[in-house]
């Protein structure tokens, strides 16, 4: 297929592996599910409906997809449980299809819109979700592809922060703005733009604080980061980009729901896939809250932070 092709071999074999343990314990589940039954019927749809949820799609997306295979079921009149796995992959991908992304019309990886410049991108997320470190690998990945790249550690609170985004900048090689540690955040994003805007660089990305505060400190916070920023270049940010931690499933969805009540999230990365079961809540999480999964992090190497692309990630999911 066509769509494939966009996909080099590497970048697929990573998406493969990265997706291993959720792909086994789902179908290790399903096929106990279904074993010994020849029909779809109300007690396999039952066991679905549990393996769905116990492999972190959400319950919401879950009874979602369930309806759409009880209305298959009625509509073809007989279903084989055979054919579950191609009506579950259809319908998988028919959920994400619908989130509309602005980088699906972007057959190239870690492209940046050639309008806006520099890009700004303010990255929030709980601390411990690899926010820093999706920062610096996506500082890599733009910096490889020949843009120019500037870094705001604007997480303030926490000295590991501003120093861990410092060693990313000195191996990326991009420069790192920072007021060092209890300084205003806001500031901190102010100088950044201002340097990317004189050295005509073409991406900026600000890291935020990770505190999971009351909803109210953190909306002000990031609102005030917005608004300082803005003072300078009045379109910023242009993205404000979620991290989350695939690995703790439904947490995620808390995490998801705090953040998107606090601030305008218009993209996530979800991380850590690789070492965890729980990558349905890459499925629940796009449904739920139809903000695009831009990114995920299946490895630990720079490269394995990759660009999200639906189909490919219910092929890998699905791959036998």
């Amino acid at each position: 297929m066509a769509l494939f092709g966009l996909f080099s071999k590497e970048k697929k074999e990573t998406l493969d592996k990265g997706l291993e343990k959720t792909k086994d314990s789902f179908f290790s589940k399903l096929g106990r599910a279904v074993v010994g039954k020849s029909k779809v019927d109300d007690e396999v749809l039952d066991e679905l409906e549990e393996v769905l949820i116990t492999s972190d799609v959400g319950v919401d997306t879950t009874v979602k997809i369930i309806r759409r295979i009880e209305e298959r079921v009625a509509r073809d009149k007989f279903l084989g449980t055979d054919e579950l796995d191609r009506i579950l992959r259809e319908e998988i991908a028919g959920l994400l299809s619908e989130i509309k992304s602005p980088t699906d019309s972007i057959s190239e990886d870690f492209a940046l819109p050639a309008d806006k410049k520099p890009y700004v991108i303010m990255v929030v997320g709980v601390n411990g979700v690899g926010k820093t470190t999706t920062i610096g690998k996506l500082a890599a990945q733009f910096h490889k592809r020949g843009y120019k790249v500037v870094l705001g550690a604007g997480d303030t609170f926490r000295a590991a922060a501003v120093d861990q985004l410092k060693l990313w900048g000195s191996r990326v090689g991009v420069p790192v703005i920072e007021h060092g540690m209890n300084t205003d955040p806001s500031a901190v994003a102010f100088d950044a733009v201002k340097k990317a805007v004189d050295m005509q660089a073409d991406v900026v990305i600000i890291d935020t604080a990770g505190r999971l505060h009351t909803k109210v400190n953190l909306m002000n916070e990031l609102t005030k980061i917005k608004r300082v920023m803005q003072k300078f270049l009045p379109e910023a940010p242009h993205e404000v980009l979620l991290v989350l931690d695939g690995s703790t499933g439904q947490n995620a969805f808390i995490q998801a729901t705090e953040f998107t009540k606090a601030t305008e999230v218009t993209a996530l990365a979800i991380t850590k896939l690789d070492g965890t079961a729980k990558g349905g809540v890459v499925i629940g999480i796009s449904d739920q809250f139809k903000i695009p999964v831009k990114y995920i992090g299946v490895g630990e190497r720079i490269e394995d932070l990759q660009t999200f692309n639906k189909m490919e990630f219910v092929d890998s999911f699905f791959k036998k």
